[in-house]
């Protein structure tokens, strides 16, 4: 996260169906949690969530793969993305929405405001 957040603005939802130790370093998965549909990413000891769908025109997040620096790039038109800020960095101005995520034990937990 680009800018820190205060962590106890948010209720907490356990991702059900994501074990972290099943998901491989480099593997975009998508999954529900409080009703929303959220992209995860795994990059070694670290995991993301961000909205599963893109800002530009809504295609899958998950679809899509990883560059070089380790930014998720939309399947639709390539558009690139910081995994941990949402920042745009193909330079279109669109901004991927992420969440807070915390891993307690081999539980994925995502951080929903409200």
């Amino acid at each position: 996260m680009s800018t820190p957040r205060d962590l106890s603005l948010f209720s907490w939802h356990h991702a059900h169906d994501v074990a972290f130790s099943s998901m491989n370093s480099g593997q975009l998965m998508q999954t529900t949690v409080a009703d929303r549909a959220i992209g995860l990413l795994r990059r070694d000891d670290s995991i993301f969530a961000f909205t599963a769908r893109c800002p530009h025109a809504g295609a899958p997040m998950c679809d899509g793969w990883l560059d070089a620096k380790g930014h998720i790039v939309c399947p639709l038109h390539k558009y690139r993305f910081d995994p941990a800020t949402g920042r745009n960095t193909t330079g279109e101005g669109y901004k991927l929405f992420t969440y807070p995520v915390q891993v307690r034990g081999d539980e994925v937990w995502v951080g929903i405001m409200g």
